[in-house]
């Protein structure tokens, strides 16, 4: 059985060494012993008269075309009728040279017929356009001009560096159909790698090539038994091989092998054509594709150029941002709005600021508005979920004109800052100033210092020095390492200051950071304010930054030394904050449990009590409970409810049922060391309180 390892043999030799060559006239026809004829024959016969009448009978034979068996009658006849032995050789020898004649007119009218054949395909060939039906003819007539049960051609892969097989003509095999031969592997592997003809007369008795289990079992499948292969030449390369086969050991002449080899140029010119004017109907269906692009683009152009101008004209009539999102409203037929950092889609707007396009977010699409690395904002389009490029590129320039109005606003405001900047550091740095001439330059930047007001301390995390200054009321002394890079300060200081005037309130540059004076409203809540603005800050600088927040200050205005204080707390807020890991976060007082009794100015005693055993208290009061008291005797036997038990008085179920209220009230983590060193401070501060309460009468 043949295996895919070849074995050792002689190199293989193309069919025109190895095949023998035909004898020009029919072999049946002449008998035994006689000389074979040749064109030498014609000057071998010893002197015979060229109109012999002995010849006679033959050149009617040759005439009318007779077989070659019936030439043999006249000599026949003659010997019966008992001619001479010079008469009977005259007779051998016209009947040897016209048998050589009938075999030449033969050979001639079948090279006519083959040529004419030959004709025919190229002619039909180059009719066709289509390459798989220039293939399928090619296939067709190889299997005609040869009179073979089965013809195929296989086709060059240049990216896998083998020849599969491409068309099949009278196959029945589904295994032999999907061959693929590499070079050197099988007959078609050999004419692939060599380019030349070759045939084999019984393929799995053929040594001169590479057998393979695989292609041996495909051509096993079909029944083949004698191949002919010719390659399909175009200049020096190969781009595949034309093959006629039959099902039974059969001899191909080498004027059938030029035959096939023939029909295989015209194909291979045949496929060339095709795969031109394939690739010309491509090129053509492009071109026409681009041009309806084009068409269907001059109204899109048309939009953009009207864009331009608009927002050109927007620009130079001192237009503001809105309305450059009214006029891309209208020129996308869509929605669009000016959002300020904190409120654009976050992962969006990453994207468009790093990617510097629009970029789509579900059914809307983000373009980022920023200068110099800041974002300050975005556009964002609704309504319009598909964008061509041009109009991409719409949104896009849109947003370029609305960085550079609000740079321009920026710039017209950087006095007003200033104004904000000087006024703010007064109020640090001045508490003696008058609180009318304070409250006057305050309404001159639209600032209300009557009302209550927070003070917020900012600063981008990581510019600290690795060893942090002491912390005092007047700031750590500033040093290289101990403020933000200078970039970084000013946008710090832009971004703050931006956030200041949009809230009506105040910024500065201080201590290597910011400071925001801030009106706080009667629902807000300075710890919630302090997140608010980190995450703001942080958005808008792309940084993380963290901001502390102090206590309420009721007006600024009328105490300027309240200022100054609150703002030594939120610093301490803020460090506390970096201190514990929390860098990038905003905080007051109150956020850090019993912490904030140091943090804060105000040492709220009983804010604090109330705030961690508030719950427990008023359940009490409601329930006529005695939870709180339970709670401390719990904390003051060691937390074990035995004890706790005989402290009381009371029986350990009631002790376990009290404490399972107090996991209720409080929460599952109230045990924990850090929430039990709180609640054990606050037990503490509330029996002091209450203490003082009875000795003072209250």
């Amino acid at each position: 059985m043949p295996t895919d390892q070849p074995t050792p043999e002689p190199d293989p030799e193309p069919v025109d060494a190895p095949l023998p060559t035909p004898a020009p006239y029919d072999r049946e026809a002449v008998p035994a012993g006689a000389p074979a004829p040749g064109r030498e024959g014609t000057h071998e016969r010893e002197g015979a008269p060229a109109h012999d009448p002995a010849e006679n009978p033959f050149l009617g034979l040759l005439a009318a075309g007779a077989a070659a068996e019936e030439y043999e009658r006249p000599v026949l006849r003659a010997r019966a009728e008992g001619a001479d032995a010079g008469r009977l050789a005259a007779l051998e020898r016209a009947k040897l040279l016209a048998l050589r004649v009938r075999t030449e007119l033969e050979g001639r009218r079948r090279r006519e017929a083959e040529l004419s054949a030959l004709y025919a395909t190229a002619h039909d060939l180059a009719g066709l356009r289509d390459l798989d039906a220039v293939l399928r003819a090619i296939v067709r007539r190889a299997r005609s001009l040869l009179g073979t049960e089965v013809a195929y051609l296989t086709l060059h892969d240049p990216a896998a560096g083998d020849t599969y097989m491409r068309v099949t003509d009278g196959s029945v095999s589904a295994r032999f159909q999907q061959l693929r031969l590499g070079m050197g592997e099988g007959l078609g592997g050999l004419v692939a790698q060599t380019a030349r003809p070759y045939v084999t007369d019984s393929y799995f008795h053929d040594e001169r090539f590479r057998h393979t289990r695989t292609i041996d079992s495909g051509v096993h499948d079909e029944g083949l038994v004698a191949i002919l292969g010719v390659p399909l030449m175009l200049g020096s390369g190969v781009i595949g091989v034309l093959f006629a086969a039959d099902r039974r050991e059969r001899v191909f002449e080498r004027g059938q092998i030029a035959l096939l080899a023939a029909h295989a140029a015209h194909a291979a010119v045949a496929i060339d054509t095709a795969n031109l004017l394939a690739e010309t109907r491509k090129t053509l269906t492009e071109l026409e594709a681009a041009n309806e692009i084009i068409g269907d683009r001059s109204s899109v152009i048309e939009r953009a150029s009207d864009i331009h101008d608009r927002l050109t004209e927007l620009v130079l009539r001192g237009g503001g941002v809105q309305d450059v999102a009214d006029a891309v409203a209208e020129v996308l037929h869509g929605e669009v709005e000016f959002t300020e950092p904190g409120r654009a889609p976050a992962a969006a707007l990453d994207r468009s600021r790093a990617d510097g396009h629009a970029v789509r977010d579900g059914a809307e699409w983000v373009a980022a508005v920023g200068a110099g690395g800041e974002v300050l904002g975005a556009l964002v389009l609704r309504g319009h979920p598909a964008l061509d490029p041009v109009d991409q590129r719409t949104l896009e320039r849109a947003a370029m004109v609305t960085s550079l109005l609000l740079l321009a606003r920026r710039t017209a405001g950087e006095a007003e800052q200033r104004v904000r900047g000087e006024l703010l550091d007064d109020l640090l740095n001045a508490a003696d100033r008058d609180p009318r001439l304070l409250g006057e330059r305050a309404a001159r930047v639209g600032a209300d210092l009557d009302a209550p007001h927070i003070v917020l301390a900012a600063r981008i995390d990581g510019s600290a020095p690795a060893h942090a200054a002491p912390i005092s009321d007047d700031g750590p002394a500033p040093g290289p390492d101990a403020h933000p890079h200078g970039t970084d300060r000013r946008r710090l200081w832009s971004a703050a200051s931006h956030l200041a005037a949009t809230r009506h309130g105040l910024a500065a540059v201080r201590d290597g950071g910011a400071v925001l004076l801030l009106p706080l409203g009667p629902d807000d809540d300075p710890a919630h304010t302090a997140r608010e603005i980190a995450a703001r800050l942080g958005a808008a600088l792309h940084l993380p930054v963290t901001v502390g927040a102090s206590a309420p200050v009721p007006a600024p205005a009328a105490r300027p030394a309240a200022v100054a204080d609150a703002y030594a707390e939120a610093r301490r807020c803020r460090e506390a904050l970096r201190v514990l890991g929390r860098a990038g976060q905003g905080a007051a007082a109150a956020d850090f449990g019993f912490l904030g009794l140091l943090l804060a100015d105000t040492r709220d005693v009983d804010g604090f009590v109330h705030r961690t055993l508030g719950v427990v208290s008023d359940y009490d009061a409601r329930r006529g409970t005695e939870l709180l008291r339970t709670l401390g005797a719990y904390f003051a036997c060691g937390m074990s409810p035995a004890r706790t038990k005989d402290a009381l008085h009371v029986h350990v179920n009631t002790v376990a049922q009290r404490l399972e209220r107090v996991s209720r009230l409080l929460g599952p983590d109230w045990q924990t060391p850090a929430r039990a060193l709180e609640i054990q401070l606050a037990l503490r501060l509330h029996q002091l309180s209450s203490a003082v309460a009875r000795d003072t009468g209250a």
